[in-house]
């Protein structure tokens, strides 16, 4: 059976994949992309189980907005994230991308915090900042959720302490970080400015 897929945005989420992949971000099969489709009320995410360096439009899956399961039938099973991808995009409908992933100093820095149970980490003063597109480009406050097996759990918890202006980046302790935005690029390049400044601010602290 062959599941209708949007080529061109399954190539997107492919590319960037692989790009998070081959910089070790994106491990065995971890991590998860998605973008918001137009209409806006599904999104399509990457498959579970699949190798991110090796995905193609066919890996994607299209899921409702509303209730975060595929919307065709046959469909392969989505991210186990899926979850949290439709509690962001529920939140606004400027939210057009979401990209979960493993950077090295971006988990680490959810390892410390959950270590210590802190529920938000400050970062100050770093130029890089202003890579997240915020009113004060000095400043962010990134709050860090906590981990779960039963992951509809963090998108339930998603949905009661964000809101819509809320900085577009988040940190799942003991697991990885999570980054939103308007368009895939956009998401995917707060990333690298969040794994980028937990990177500098391990470094200042001797880490």
């Amino acid at each position: 059976m062959t599941v209708p897929v949007d080529i061109e945005a399954g190539q997107a989420l492919a590319e960037t994949a692989a790009a998070l992949y081959g910089r070790g971000w994106m491990e065995g099969t971890a991590g998860n992309i998605s973008v918001r489709l137009p209409g806006g009320n599904t999104a399509l995410i990457t498959a579970s189980g699949r190798s991110k360096g090796a995905m193609t439009a066919a890996d994607m899956v299209e899921v409702g907005v509303a209730d975060a399961r595929p919307v065709h039938e046959g469909a392969p099973r989505p991210s186990a994230e899926t979850t949290i991808h439709a509690a962001l995009y529920r939140l606004s409908a400027d939210f057009g991308a979401v990209v979960h992933a493993h950077p090295p100093h971006a988990t680490a820095v959810a390892v410390l915090a959950a270590r210590r149970g802190a529920g938000t980490v400050e970062f100050t003063d770093l130029e890089i900042i202003k890579g997240l597109g915020l009113a004060d480009p000095a400043k962010v406050v990134v709050p860090v959720f906590d981990n779960h097996a039963d992951v509809p759990r963090i998108g339930d918890d998603v949905s009661e302490r964000l809101t819509s202006d809320a900085p577009p980046v988040m940190l799942i302790g003991n697991h990885g970080a999570t980054t939103w935005g308007p368009t895939l690029d956009v998401a995917r390049n707060r990333m690298e400015c969040l794994e980028a400044m937990c990177q500098l601010t391990l470094l200042l602290d001797g880490r």
